[in-house]
């Protein structure tokens, strides 16, 4: 307990430190995170008018997914605004820039992740809370289901990029392989899983377990299927064993860029 109370305390003071920093550009900050709003809410009007000719799709209909882009953009957006680093990891290690965080005695993973906040994320996690207010079950056992769907989706994102992140440790520059892994399971986090079947949905909850996040409306929010919950905290899990694994495997291996840096 003695560790982890200084331990917090530091965690809050990077986030306020970001959050601080993103303030001193206002204009810049309320334009990147409203574009990225807007950009969510052309895709709302596309699945609206999509639902309005085809009111149910393999039992999904339009409430659904609403709140499909609410848990997906929400939990990317806090996994982005809290953990921004792990997005950019694979260019930080390949550029030799992490000498500085293991000169520091502070947990290396943890203080590169955050380290920085995404501008544009905190426009998705706005957007969320949005369509929450709008579609979502306001009550007290609405908002503590919606609240652990944010949770899994978080760490699902987050820790499968940091899984193929931390490949540069092995592979050299690895922000191609990593960008292409965020692309995809962001992509198909977006879409009913009702549209998918045999080995596509295999894939959506095995290689790329974006099933695990767009099945929440349906598989907690809706009724809580405890199989499905149980598979998608387990897989949770998996990925931070996996992501945590990797990253402390490939440090073993780093040899450090020279670069000398300060921070306090």
């Amino acid at each position: 307990m003695k560790k982890i109370i200084p331990l917090i305390r530091f965690v809050w003071t990077c986030w306020k430190l970001n959050l601080a920093g993103a303030m001193e550009f206002r204009m810049s900050f309320l334009m990147t995170a409203g574009m990225m709003v807007v950009n969510n809410i052309v895709w709302i009007l596309f699945w609206s008018l999509y639902f309005r000719r085809f009111p149910i799709v393999n039992g999904w209909e339009l409430h659904d997914v609403m709140m499909l882009w609410a848990v997906s953009a929400g939990g990317f957006g806090l996994s982005a605004v809290l953990f921004g680093n792990a997005y950019r990891l694979a260019s930080l290690i390949a550029g030799g820039q992490i000498d500085l965080y293991l000169s520091q005695p502070k947990p290396v993973l943890l203080h590169i992740l955050i380290s920085r906040m995404s501008l544009s994320a905190i426009g998705d996690f706005l957007f969320a809370i949005g369509i929450y207010i709008l579609f979502g079950d306001l009550s007290w056992t609405g908002l503590v289901k919606f609240l652990l769907a944010l949770l899994i989706t978080m760490l699902i994102f987050m820790f499968f990029v940091i899984l193929g992140q931390s490949l540069a440790f092995f592979i050299g520059n690895a922000e191609g392989i990593g960008q292409q892994m965020f692309s995809a399971i962001l992509a198909f986090s977006t879409y009913p899983t009702g549209i998918f079947s045999g080995w596509g949905k295999l894939v959506l909850f095995t290689v790329i377990p974006a099933g695990f996040i767009s099945y929440l409306p349906i598989g907690l929010l809706r009724e809580t299927d405890f199989v499905f919950l149980s598979g998608a905290l387990g897989m949770s899990a998996l990925l931070f064993a996996l992501g945590t694994g990797v990253f402390r495997l490939g440090l073993k291996r780093y040899t450090s860029g020279n670069q000398m840096g300060l921070r306090m």
